[in-house]
């Protein structure tokens, strides 16, 4: 990993795009790190969720590395914008809860990564935009979607076709972010929230997941992906310990 870091700690992996002089810009090679970081995470059954953050005080991620793709052409943008999508969907389609700790400037292809994550808390001096317009193009990264999908369609397009920029208690009163705190205690806010999600059932978490993102979906009934999860979920070791748990008037230790 060039661009960024990880570790992990208490059952939680960190991963921190490492390019606090670019404003940790993201570039072509950092989204496939984070692609890369993810998946590993995904698949690491002692991992229960990720924090998602940027180097430093300033920026989560301010935008895309433009100087990178500002010779390409159709082909190459077009490529460019289905390979971000790869990464993004990557990270909402996950087994494993993300959080995206916004320490700052979330712009352009920052904001997109945020939104692909499945909470969002911001530190008190966060700013999120998509300020493509500027550049004289859309966002490419699932931020025309899911900007939508978080704040409503009137006011997605203001921000999408203005290119204005929201402070995080805007943010938060719009639903695009969970929470707001501040900056020295964001990363432990976090870490709070994935330890209480850790003490539930893996397998019901990986469940409530599919159905939600199933709701967003062209062609799929996510009515349909809840009843079969519903069902499924009687057959798992985690229902068994959780009904016997209740039942028992005690604390369930679930396994996934």
């Amino acid at each position: 990993m060039q661009n960024i870091t990880t570790h992990t700690e208490n059952n939680i992996t960190i991963i921190t795009i490492n390019r606090e002089s670019k404003m940790n810009a993201l570039t072509i090679d950092t989204l496939k790190e984070i692609k890369e970081a993810v998946t590993i995470a995904n698949e690491d059954d002692s991992v229960y969720g990720m924090i998602i953050t940027g180097a430093g005080e300033k920026a989560f991620a301010a935008g895309a590395d433009i100087s990178e793709f500002a010779h390409f052409n159709e082909e190459q943008a077009t490529r460019m914008s289905a390979d971000g999508h790869d990464v993004m969907n990557t990270i909402e389609d996950g087994n494993k809860i993300c959080i995206a700790a916004v320490n700052g400037f979330a712009l352009g292809g920052g904001c997109e990564l945020a939104m692909a994550c499945h909470l969002r808390v911001a530190s008190t001096n966060a700013k999120f935009g998509q300020p493509e317009v500027n550049l004289g193009v859309p966002p490419g990264y699932g931020g025309t979607q899911r900007l939508i999908q978080l704040i409503g369609k009137g006011k997605a397009i203001e921000l999408l076709v203005t290119g204005d920029a929201i402070d995080a208690q805007t943010a938060l009163q719009l639903g695009l972010v969970n929470h707001v705190v501040e900056q020295a205690e964001l990363l432990d806010y976090c870490k709070k929230i994935l330890s209480k999600i850790g003490s539930k059932s893996p397998s019901a978490v990986h469940k409530v997941l599919k159905c939600v993102s199933d709701f967003y979906r062209p062609n799929v009934n996510g009515m349909q992906r809840e009843i079969y999860e519903f069902g499924s979920a009687f057959e798992t070791p985690d229902f068994k310990e959780g009904t016997e748990a209740f039942l028992e008037k005690r604390k369930p230790s679930f396994r996934g």
